[in-house]
C-alpha cells in the first residue's frame, strides 16, 4: 500500500482554526490525522508539503520507518512545529493501516485494555458562588473528575491583565470552598496555563488546606526542569505536567526525576502514536498515568480514544470544554467519538473509525488567529 498523496486542511472551526492532515495510498484506502499547534497552523503546513515530497511512493505500512524518516532527515530535528506535522502524519498512517486490516488502531497497539476512556470535565467559569454551583452540578451529573481554569480568557483585540497575586487569592478561596462542597470523593484539580511564577505558585498551593487539590496543571513554563525541582519541594500538591511537550526526549527528565504526576500528552503534538506509546511505557516505568490534553477536533479526540484503550497506564483523558457539542460537527465528521455516561466508548470500526466529509470543509476557511494577549499589571506580556 503505496503513499500518493498528502493534503492538508487548514479551516476555523469553533473559535480556532483546525489542521486535518489526509494520507491517501494507491489502494484507495485512506487515513485521517490532526496537528495540535494551534495558532500556527500555516507552519504546520508549510513542514508537511516538505514530508509529503519524500513520503510519497513509498509502504504506507513502515510507519515506524517513515517516522524516523520524517524525524532524521533534517540537521534541526525536533521542535514542535516538525513534531505537530510528524504527529498529524503518523496518525493518519495509523488510521489507513487499521483499515488495510480491517481492525481498529488500538488493535495495532497491542489491543484495548478497557471498553470505556473515564473523563474529565472543566468548569471555564470565573471564580465565585457560580462556580461553586457548577461543580456541584456537575458532581450531580456523575462527573467524578472536575478541572477548574484561572478564569481569564482575555483577546486579541483587547488585552486583559492578569494579575497573578489576584488570581491566587481569588482561586484558592473558591477551591477551598468548592472542596467543602464537593466532600473528599471528588478529584478536583486547576489548569493554571503556565502563568505563575514558583513563588506565586508555592503561595498558591500553601494558601489552601493539604488535600484541596488533587493536581494542578501546567503551573509555571516546562523550560526549567529545576524550577520544577525547586516548586516541589515547596508543595504537596501533584503536578499534571506534559501538554507543552513534543517528544519522548522531552518527557525524560520529568518521568526520570518523577516531577509528573499526570503526564499531559497531546498525542498531535508529540509525535503520533509511534512516539505516544513509547512515552507511555516509559511512564509505566515510574507509576505515572497519562491524562492526555485532548483540545482540538473530533480527530484528535478519536485518536486520543484509541490510545487511551491500548494504554495500561491511563487516568483519565479531557474533554474539551470550549466549544461545546457543536453543530458543525456532525456535518464535517461521521462516526465521531460522543459521550456517554460520562465516558467515551471504545470503537470497533476500522482504523480511527471516524471519517471527513471533505465536501463539506469550508473552502477558504482558514482565518488568521491569534491566541488572547495577557499583561501584568505594570503593561508588559505574560503567558496566555
Amino acid at each position: 500500500m503505496k503513499i500518493t498523496d498528502i493534503k492538508t486542511y487548514g479551516f476555523w472551526l469553533g473559535f480556532r482554526n483546525v489542521c486535518l492532515v489526509k494520507v491517501e495510498t494507491d489502494q484507495g484506502i485512506y487515513g485521517w490525522g490532526e496537528s495540535g499547534l494551534s495558532g500556527r497552523e500555516q507552519a504546520v503546513i508549510g513542514a508537511v508539503e516538505h514530508f509529503k515530497h519524500f513520503l510519497i511512493g513509498q509502504s504506507a505500512l513502515n510507519i515506524s520507518a517513515l517516522w524516523q524518516e520524517m524525524y532524521r532527515s533534517q540537521y534541526f530535528e525536533g521542535g514542535r512545529v516538525l513534531a505537530a506535522a510528524i504527529s498529524a502524519i503518523d496518525i493518519a498512517l495509523h488510521d489507513a493501516c487499521g483499515k488495510y486490516f480491517n481492525m481498529p488502531v488500538y488493535q495495532l497497539l497491542g489491543g484495548k485494555q478497557r471498553e470505556r476512556i473515564p473523563l474529565f470535565v472543566t468548569s471555564t467559569l470565573d471564580f465565585g458562588d457560580a462556580f461553586v454551583d457548577h461543580v456541584c452540578q456537575l458532581q450531580n451529573e456523575g462527573w467524578q473528575v472536575i478541572r477548574a481554569t484561572t478564569g481569564e480568557h482575555g483577546s486579541v483585540d483587547k488585552s486583559d491583565v492578569f494579575d497573578a497575586r489576584k488570581s491566587i487569592a481569588k482561586a484558592s478561596t473558591w477551591l477551598t470552598k468548592a472542596r467543602e462542597t464537593l466532600g473528599s470523593e471528588t478529584v478536583l484539580g486547576i489548569d493554571y496555563h503556565h502563568r505563575l511564577t514558583v513563588a506565586e505558585t508555592a503561595s498558591f498551593c500553601q494558601r489552601m488546606p493539604s488535600g484541596t487539590l488533587d493536581f494542578i496543571e501546567e503551573p509555571i513554563r516546562d523550560q526549567s526542569l529545576v524550577s520544577y525541582q525547586n516548586l516541589r519541594a515547596m508543595v504537596d500538591v501533584p503536578f499534571a505536567i506534559g501538554e507543552e511537550f513534543s517528544s519522548k526526549w522531552d518527557f525524560v527528565p520529568y518521568v526520570d526525576s518523577a516531577l509528573t504526576n499526570f503526564a499531559r500528552i497531546d498525542i498531535c503534538n508529540a509525535g503520533g502514536f509511534t512516539e505516544a506509546m513509547k512515552i507511555a511505557a516509559m511512564c509505566e516505568t515510574r507509576y505515572i498515568d497519562m491524562m492526555p490534553h485532548n483540545p482540538l477536533s473530533p480527530i484528535c479526540t478519536a485518536a486520543s480514544v484509541h490510545y487511551c484503550a491500548a494504554v495500561a497506564n491511563l487516568s483519565w483523558l479531557e474533554i474539551a470544554p470550549y466549544d461545546g457539542d457543536l453543530a458543525q460537527y456532525d456535518e464535517i465528521f461521521s462516526h465521531r467519538p460522543k459521550v456517554s455516561n460520562n465516558t467515551f466508548d471504545v470503537t470497533n470500526r476500522p482504523g480511527l473509525g471516524i471519517d471527513v466529509n471533505e465536501s463539506n470543509i469550508p473552502k477558504n476557511g482558514f482565518k488568521f488567529w491569534e491566541p488572547p494577549r495577557l499583561i501584568k499589571p505594570d503593561g508588559s506580556y505574560t503567558n496566555w
